[in-house]
């Protein structure tokens, strides 16, 4: 799959880069440049978003309590809610992937896509400043914010609720694998409940693995979930 030009990534956010090698290095994955990469774009572009969706939320929601905001802010800034996004704005033909990476379907990876997605918007913070971030972060969550009635449970709240109406012991959570630097780790974890088969996510952190195990677990079972 050919890298399609940055211009055609410009023309989508609304901006031309003047510093060129920050956007080039946003979509640079650690499997084609372990040291030129954007894991640290990204640790910036998180901390931008994190603000940007917190202040919407602030404005738009003037009577809810910290707790409700907070629980609206996870869900806004998720990893499969910022892949989404990223898949509308077709960030994965735009990255630069090793060929096994490719092969792999890096490109349609939510993990990487919600990676980049934040790299991009530390690109954009660092070539054109805060307003500009809080332009586009306003335009893609123009339509988001009201989607939800009411603040949203946690996945792991959802599944100890869901387990303890039917009788059924507490849900286990435990660590099976680690990869990645150590400045940027993917925890892999295993979601145990009696009677029923583990169910295993990746995570930025631990709490975000055992967040996406739960919402697999709830995934499959979708139907009792949604009734």
């Amino acid at each position: 799959m050919a890298v399609r030009p940055l211009t055609d990534l410009e023309q989508r956010i609304g901006h031309t880069f003047e510093n060129t090698q920050l956007i080039q290095t946003a979509l640079t994955h650690s499997s084609a440049a372990a040291g030129y990469n954007y894991e640290r774009l990204e640790f910036l572009g998180d901390r931008v978003l994190g603000l940007v969706i917190a202040e919407l939320l602030y404005g738009r929601f003037p009577k809810e309590a910290e707790g409700d905001l907070a629980k609206r802010l996870a869900a806004l800034v998720q990893g499969t809610f910022l892949a989404k996004i990223a898949v509308e704005l077709e960030l994965g033909a735009y990255l630069n992937l090793s060929e096994a990476e490719k092969q792999a379907g890096g490109a349609e990876n939510e993990n990487i896509l919600a990676d980049v997605f934040e790299s991009m918007i530390g690109a954009l913070y660092l070539d054109a400043g805060f307003g500009k971030c809080q332009d586009l972060i306003h335009a893609l969550w123009a339509d988001r914010l009201d989607v939800m009635k009411e603040p949203p449970l946690h996945p792991k709240t959802q599944v100890q609720e869901w387990a303890q109406a039917r009788g059924l012991g507490l849900p286990g959570y435990a660590i099976v694998d680690q990869t990645g630097p150590d400045h940027a780790p993917i925890f892999e974890i295993e979601l145990r409940l009696e009677g029923f088969d583990p169910v295993r996510a990746q995570g930025r952190s631990r709490g975000l693995a055992e967040k996406e195990a739960a919402r697999a677990f709830m995934k499959q079972r979708q139907d009792e979930f949604s009734a």
